[in-house]
């Protein structure tokens, strides 16, 4: 039969509120035009984000069931640190432990979880157990990625700060997102984004690549150039993001991430992962680089964590989760010696891995659970099980591109191609034929109108939310003016997509009608597209005609 073979079913059922136009405009009016403010209630369909908005599975769902707690050493903080080095660590399925299947059991052998989940030791890893955890702790559970970033910027902060007053630092990225980059510039350093801008634009003949093109990766040549130029005393650390959200959600190659990994050898710079979509991304790499296609998305997941020195997660995309987080750096690796302290006999005088710990107890609470709920742990830790299945993300993969493709085949100018792997991305400046000034947040514009017109909410990750108006030219030069339609995990099925496909075409054919915007408050705020206000002002088309004349 030439019809795919379904690979899952729904048996939860929630209806869409009838909203009419009237009653979404007072609702803008209302909460000042920001869209985050906007009542998700009188929504028809929510893109606005992937992060914890995830349909759990039903083995998820019975997980949580299983929750522990208590506030100390939960059962399920051994079983979460575990799961991680099952995925990022062993090396494949073959090797798993899966300690989770001790729980789900109801274990009552004393010496079995003794021997297998409480007092087990690991070290020189992303996890270390046992004594070395307390010891030399170097894995830290935390409720969602920007507060793992929040912690470790604050601390690196305090760490350069105290050795060298006064001095700013920039930190590269292949693409740092919203969050990241707000938490750097609230260091006091200069987030840095270096990628092949030159190719993300362009649309492959027909609409499709033979082989996806890796559009994420690392521009390696600028980075280089970068340390050289600055000099390497002024460069503490180096992202990459995997996937590249900034840059449209665009793939990163295990190529350019072992190229990075040797940059940052042979500068001895820590290298940090941002991997709220790793398993995506490895799905990619398994798709469309030679070498990986007969292997697992544990096994490629396993390399890949091999060439950083620690990372920075959300839980709340690739843990197919609603809440969870985790910061870990590697064991005596680059990171734990190049903020560490040492006594001149090579001693330990202060362990980085000490000063994050107190950071998040203070914070978020005891280091076993770290601001997350027991039951939501247990959740976490089948739910990143579940983001392994091939056919998962095959499904989830291919629903993206069926968006993107229903754009490009309606005639929607802008659509970035090929999708991510978690949602589509629209170019506001090719969307608006280059007609819109950046000054006019346009970008922003088309996402407020698609939510009075048809209830539809997506993401401007353009010049309003990446503050185009507030960087160096350097910095400009890196901002992709686009549109992020995100698509929550094992929620909406082809009939959303139509739906949103038809109401982009409706609003792309009437885009001169579409507002401009403008702050009225918030102006300077750090990621001022959380909370500042905003008001429409009609685009008027021929004044720029005018002006073009002129």
């Amino acid at each position: 039969m030439n019809v795919p073979t379904p690979r899952s079913f729904s048996y939860v059922k929630r209806n869409v509120p009838e909203v009419t136009v009237e009653q979404r405009e007072r609702a803008l009016k209302a909460t000042h035009y920001n869209e985050f403010a906007f009542p998700a209630g009188m929504l028809t369909i929510d893109m606005l984000s992937d992060s914890g908005t995830t349909a759990m599975t039903d083995v998820q769902w019975s997980a949580l069931f299983l929750g522990d707690e208590s506030y100390g050493r939960n059962k399920g903080y051994y079983v979460l640190l575990d799961t991680f080095r099952d995925i990022f660590e062993r090396g494949g399925e073959k090797n798993w432990k899966k300690i989770i299947d001790l729980v789900r059991t109801d274990c009552k052998d004393i010496e079995k979880l003794m021997k297998e989940m409480y007092l087990c030791e690991y070290s020189g890893g992303l996890f270390n157990g046992g004594d070395a955890q307390l010891e030399r702790p170097n894995s830290f559970i935390i409720q969602q990625g920007r507060a793992a970033e929040a912690v470790l910027m604050e601390i690196v902060k305090n760490i350069l700060a105290k050795r060298y007053p006064g001095k700013v630092f920039t930190i590269p990225s292949n693409g740092h997102f919203d969050t990241t980059e707000g938490n750097i510039k609230q260091m006091g350093s200069i987030p840095r984004n270096l990628f092949h801008k030159e190719i993300l634009f362009e649309v492959p003949e027909g609409g499709k690549y033979e082989k996806n093109p890796f559009k994420g990766d690392m521009d390696i040549k600028k980075l280089e150039q970068l340390i050289t130029t600055l000099g390497v005393e002024n460069v503490p650390l180096i992202f990459t993001t995997l996937t590249n959200n900034t840059v449209c959600g665009q793939a990163v190659s295990m190529k350019s991430i072992r190229e990075t990994a040797k940059i940052c050898e042979k500068y001895d710079i820590p290298l940090i992962f941002d991997v709220a979509r790793w398993a995506e991304n490895c799905y990619f790499i398994k798709m469309n680089e030679e070498g990986y296609e007969n292997k697992s998305i544990a096994e490629i997941a396993t390399e890949m964590f091999s060439y950083c020195d620690g990372f920075c997660m959300s839980a709340k995309k690739d843990g197919h989760a609603n809440m969870g987080g985790m910061l870990a750096f590697r064991d005596k690796g680059r990171f734990w010696r190049k903020f560490s302290e040492f006594n001149e006999d090579g001693s330990v005088k202060t362990d980085v891995g000490v000063l994050l710990k107190v950071k998040q107890i203070s914070c978020y609470g005891n280091d076993s659970y770290g601001g997350m709920s027991g039951r939501d742990i247990m959740a976490l830790s089948a739910g990143l099980y579940e983001s392994c299945n091939f056919n998962y993300l095959d499904e989830r993969v291919k629903q993206c591109e069926y968006l993107a493709q229903g754009f490009y085949k309606a005639g929607i100018k802008g659509v970035v191609l090929p999708a991510g792997g978690h949602g589509v991305y629209i170019n506001m400046d090719t969307f608006f034929d280059g007609k819109r000034g950046h000054e006019t947040f346009a970008g922003e514009g088309f996402s407020l109108e698609l939510i009075r017109r048809y209830g539809i909410r997506v993401s401007e990750l353009g010049d309003y939310s990446m503050e185009y108006d507030l960087k160096t030219p350097e910095q400009k030069e890196e901002v992709c003016n686009v549109v992020r339609f995100a698509i929550n995990r094992s929620m909406y099925s082809k009939e959303h997509l139509d739906y949103v496909i038809a109401a982009v075409k409706a609003l792309y054919e009437d885009r001169e009608n579409i507002p401009n915007m403008k702050i009225i408050w918030g102006h300077n705020l750090p990621m001022r597209h959380f909370h500042a206000f905003l008001e429409p002002y009609p685009n008027k088309p021929e004044e720029k005609k005018d002006e073009d004349k002129k």
